[in-house]
């Protein structure tokens, strides 16, 4: 937010664990990502605790069906424009799709 803010760009912040997105939604973020699809699901403690490997996000009908189900695995931030949508790390990336 703090980059676009710089940037003098219009943003909108979304909340995702109080208003995750549904399957309609991520598949939106999902056609304009410019990142590997099995980008979008974080592998952290959570990811180990479901015993999910890279074989259950091969595919974009894998990535959205794991994150409706967890929305907390979702990668973030995730930044998304009218024509592009990227994952925010690192930082810098963000500036450079705000530009």
């Amino acid at each position: 937010m703090r980059i676009a803010e710089e940037l003098g760009v219009a943003a909108q912040v979304v909340l995702y664990l109080k208003t995750p997105p549904d399957a309609v939604v991520l598949g939106q973020i999902i056609d304009k990502l410019e990142d590997p699809v099995t980008n979008l699901v974080r592998r952290d403690s959570m990811w180990a605790k479901l015993g999910l490997t890279d074989a259950d996000v091969a595919t974009r009908e894998q990535v959205i069906e794991v994150l409706v189900k967890h929305k907390q695995l979702l990668q973030r931030p995730v930044v998304v424009t009218a024509d592009k949508a990227i994952i925010g790390r690192p930082k810098e990336r963000i500036r450079e799709l705000l530009s």
